[in-house]
Parts: structure tokens; C-alpha cells; sequence
């Protein structure tokens, strides 16, 4: 009687080709819902890959709230101050709002503007939906109204053009990935490092934002009446602000002001190629 064995190689190799198997289906899954999560801009007509809808993203935003008010300590007990970049942020989408509405179009976000009390970390961003944020050691450096317009109209952009919606979508692009580079390898380092180069490339996007961002506050600040060449100096006070051994929060997400510096002066330039309009506030 002839007598088959099974070798442990054999057994391997089917153990590979079921965890290859599974591994591709995972990424395919992963592939085909980041494509079906696609919907139009109302503000910028684009088609982007989104993770959420507006609706989504405003509650999102008030659920996340109160945590990012703890992490910075509360509201800022000035309320002259919080009055102040009320009316700041207010004029910046007035203009813009009504732009919209002479096109027939809306914002359909609800911004709300927090000056934190926090008197350390030097930082400015927004949550989805219309949450804006600004830290009271950023707050503090600035000099003018047209530099406070310029930050509060960078993080406005982001919420226009919904990057925080965007880069939820390809975080679960990329962890789906990851999961199936972790099956395919059979372990957890395999996984860890497809989650590191997913992470790089999340960087890189986000970088992009930032300026897409910048092109943002450009727009909003002379629709309002604010000369944008306040952003500029922006970026001055935040390489001053960072000194020797110490780097500000803010530099963990945007781009370096040096960089950004040239880029905005190009926007500018792009935007505005016969100079910009005249009676601009500083």
C-alpha cells in the first residue's frame, strides 16, 4: 500500500498562498470602498473621496469638542479677545458667504472660533464641519488684525475643502492595507511596516493641504479687505517663535514657514497677476 506524507514545506505553502489570498481580497475591499466614497464639493465643485458628509463632519466636529478643549486647558477667560476673533473670523466668511449667495450657492458649515487658553503650545488648526481653533500662545504673538485673519482663514480652507473628511478616507485606505500586508506576512511587523509608509504618505497629503490651505487664506483675506501679505509675517513670527531647541506644535503639521513663505508671495503673484486691490487693510 503506498503511503502519502504531507510535508510541513507543502503545508507552508498552502498556508502562504490562503494568507496571500485573503490578503488580496482585503485590499481589494479596502481599493474598491476608498473609490465609492466620492462626492462633489458644494463650495469647490471638486470631486474629492471623502470619508463623511457635511452633515457628518459638523458633528464629528461637536463631538470632538470638549476633549480638544481639555487637551488645551478651556476657553480662554478673555472675552474680549474671544469677542475679537469672533468678529475677525465673522468678517472673513461674511464676504465669502455672500460671494456664494450672488452665485446661488451656500456654505452649509457651522464655524464656530475658540481662542484656548492654552499659553504653551503654539498652534492653530479645525476640526471637520467648522470648529476653528487658536491657542493663546499663538494668539499672543500676533501683531495685527490682518495676521490674525490670515491664520483663521488658513484653517477655514481646510474645512471648505473638507481635508479632514479626505484624510479620514485614506486613513482607512491605508489601515486596510496595512491589515492586508500584515496577513500576507503572517506578522505583526509586516503590518507595522506597511502602517509606517501608510503614515509617510498620509504626511505628504497633508502637506499639500496646508498649502491649499495657505491659497485659502489668501482669498478669504482679500475678499474681506485684509492685505494677505499679513500671512507672510505670520510666518515670520513663527520661525522667530521657534529659537534654539525649540520647535513650536504648529511646525508638526504645516509646512516649514520658510518654504511656505516663497509659496504664499507665489500664490499672490498667481492670484493677483495686475497687484492687488487697493485700501487693503495691514
Amino acid at each position: 500500500m503506498t503511503r502519502y506524507i504531507r510535508t510541513s514545506h507543502g503545508s507552508r505553502n498552502s498556508s502562504f498562498k490562503m494568507r496571500l489570498i485573503i490578503a488580496v481580497g482585503i485590499a481589494l475591499f479596502s481599493f474598491i470602498s476608498y473609490l465609492m466614497k466620492s462626492d462633489v464639493n458644494e463650495i469647490t465643485g471638486e470631486n474629492q473621496r471623502v470619508a463623511l458628509t457635511e452633515q457628518q463632519e459638523i458633528a464629528l466636529g461637536l463631538q470632538a469638542l470638549p476633549a480638544i478643549l481639555q487637551q488645551h486647558h478651556g476657553e480662554h477667560p478673555d472675552q474680549q479677545a474671544q469677542e475679537y476673533v469672533d468678529r475677525v473670523g465673522r468678517r472673513l466668511l461674511d464676504s465669502f458667504n455672500d460671494a456664494l449667495a450672488k452665485e446661488g450657492r451656500h456654505n452649509p458649515y457651522r464655524f464656530n472660533f475658540h481662542l484656548l487658553k492654552d499659553n504653551q503650545v503654539i498652534n492653530a488648526f479645525a476640526l471637520p464641519g467648522g470648529q476653528i481653533f487658536i491657542t493663546a500662545a499663538l494668539y499672543n504673538q500676533l501683531e495685527t488684525e490682518g495676521q490674525l485673519a490670515g491664520v483663521l482663514g488658513h484653517e477655514i480652507g481646510h474645512v471648505l475643502s473638507r481635508h479632514g473628511a479626505q484624510q479620514m478616507a485614506k486613513q482607512e485606505l491605508t489601515q486596510g492595507l496595512a491589515g492586508a500586508a500584515g496577513v500576507a506576512g503572517g506578522d505583526v511587523s509586516s503590518a507595522r511596516m506597511a502602517a509606517m509608509v501608510g503614515s509617510m504618505v498620509n504626511m505628504k497629503y497633508g502637506r499639500n493641504d496646508e498649502l491649499e490651505s495657505d491659497r485659502w487664506g489668501i482669498k478669504l483675506m482679500v475678499m474681506a479687505g485684509y492685505d494677505p501679505h499679513a500671512m507672510i509675517a505670520v510666518m515670520d513670527i513663527l520661525k522667530r517663535s521657534a529659537g534654539p531647541g525649540k520647535q513650536p506644535e504648529i511646525f508638526s503639521t504645516h509646512p516649514d514657514p520658510g518654504n511656505r513663505i516663497e509659496r504664499i508671495n507665489h500664490f499672490i503673484q498667481q492670484a493677483f497677476p495686475s497687484g492687488l486691490p487697493p485700501d487693503l487693510e495691514p
